[in-house]
């Protein structure tokens, strides 16, 4: 079972909805989290230490993860999908281009 952890800013939007699109997948655990305070659900270290693959939206999410986390991403995979803040919650544009880049990077 691969453990993938989706970030973004709030989990409002964008993270939640590639939770929601992946959740299903075969072989596949997914969870969201916001790295700003007030998040919907704001990241742990469990949550950290609990995934395989870590995917932020932004290069912003992935310094202040970096910040945050240093010493438990030290070897995570941290894939930056270059999705800015543009796009409501299960957007279609956004579900293509999830689609469209997380598989790839997830072996």
């Amino acid at each position: 079972m691969k453990k993938i952890l989706f970030l973004c800013s709030q989990n409002k939007l964008r993270s939640p909805t590639a939770e929601s699109i992946f959740c299903n997948k075969e072989d596949w655990d997914v969870r969201s989290a916001g790295l700003n305070a007030g998040a919907n659900v704001c990241i742990s270290i469990e949550d950290v230490e609990w995934a395989d693959y870590i995917f932020v939206m932004e290069q912003t999410h992935k310094k202040k993860l970096q910040k945050k986390f240093r010493e438990q991403i030290k070897n995570q995979s941290i894939i930056c999908l270059s999705i800015p803040d543009n796009y409501d919650y299960m957007e279609e544009e956004l579900i293509r281009i999830l689609k469209a880049k997380v598989p790839q990077f997830v072996t």
